[in-house]
């Protein structure tokens, strides 16, 4: 009685610290059904499935909840300004960003087409990356499929639209100089160094490549 009344206190510690700990932490857990009703304006831009049918808007299909959640975080609190997305999510609470994410990513992302006179310098940026000038390999975060790593916050590539995909580079490149340029990419400014060393052939290329895969 004694070893059982010591297990259940043990038990009930752990799942007290554990519950601390996520809360602490701030996850959230994100509702795929609650976000479906509450994503029904986003459709206008990026497609009641995630499918945008304009370049101009990404693709939100199976971008992965983390790096989702994360974007339209930055978005409503002045991190990552985009003037399409004005007052769109000003009002939304962390959960309600949280299920339009979940909902977004279990949708699956339509195919692309890359650019055949791309493809060879495409996918050298994407797979081996720039070594002389320390372009790293997009691969490496991104997968070598274009599926992204969704634990880590890193976006799936794949069938995204490639106009879109060169339009963030690019804003990335200049995110060191122009109020313009996009700097959300953290402490480690990843994809400001990478983009940074980009000329736009390149760029068009690596975004072409990136569109064309197949997850």
């Amino acid at each position: 009685m004694l070893l059982r009344n010591i297990t259940r206190t043990l038990v009930f510690i752990l799942g007290s610290a554990l519950m601390i700990t996520v809360q602490a932490a701030g996850v959230i857990e994100g509702d795929a059904v609650a976000g479906e009703g509450k994503a029904v304006t986003c459709g206008a831009c990026h497609g009641v499935d995630g499918n945008s049918a304009v370049p101009n808007f990404p693709k939100l299909a199976g971008l992965g909840e983390k790096y989702l959640l994360k974007q339209m975080k930055d978005i409503r609190d002045g991190r990552r300004p985009v003037a399409a997305m004005a007052g769109q999510v000003d009002n939304m609470t962390d959960q309600d960003l949280a299920d339009i994410a979940a909902f977004y990513d279990a949708k699956e992302r339509t195919s692309e087409m890359a650019d055949e006179d791309l493809v060879a310098l495409g996918r050298k940026v994407y797979m081996s990356g720039i070594m002389e000038r320390k372009v790293a390999a997009c691969s490496g975060c991104h997968s070598p499929s274009g599926k992204g790593n969704g634990p880590a916050g890193f976006p799936g590539l794949a069938g995204q639209h490639a106009d879109y995909i060169a339009a963030q580079l690019k804003m990335f490149r200049t995110g060191y100089e122009s109020p313009e340029g996009r700097t959300n990419d953290g402490d480690s400014k990843i994809m400001r160094t990478t983009a940074f060393e980009l000329s736009d052939l390149e760029i068009k290329a690596v975004a072409s490549y990136a569109s064309g895969l197949k997850q």
